[in-house]
């Protein structure tokens, strides 16, 4: 199992980015996919996740109506929109996998939001 993100950088706060996490060595089309975060010191929070066919999709109160997640299922592709981004939001996010018992991340990608 890979999990490669891709799309953090810096941006000015109101800003938008679109992170990508790009999935091999499993069949991606049948697991639900999270994106999480990480602030420094501290655990790891679910950000928003998708199922299968991308038809059912949860998200944190905090980025509620800012950010949304997707799913290309023919590219093994999980994507996080975050649009209206805050301070708050600078993080390291990760996407994850859960297959059997087993929890697989990628390396993260850093989202910095600052003027």
């Amino acid at each position: 199992v890979q999990l490669v993100e891709s799309g953090g950088g810096l941006v000015q706060p109101g800003g938008s980015l679109r992170l990508s996490c790009a999935a091999s060595g499993f069949t991606f089309s049948g697991y639900y996919m999270t994106w999480y975060r990480q602030y420094p010191g501290k655990e790891r929070e679910v950000v928003a996740s998708i199922s299968r066919g991308g038809g059912n999709r949860n998200y944190a109160d905090s980025v509620k109506g800012r950010f949304t997640i997707s799913r290309d299922n023919a590219k093994n592709t999980v994507y996080l929109q975050m649009n209206n981004l805050k301070q708050d939001d600078t993080a390291v996010y990760y996407c994850n996998v859960k297959i059997q018992f087993d929890d697989y991340w990628g390396q993260g990608t850093q989202v910095t939001v600052s003027s």
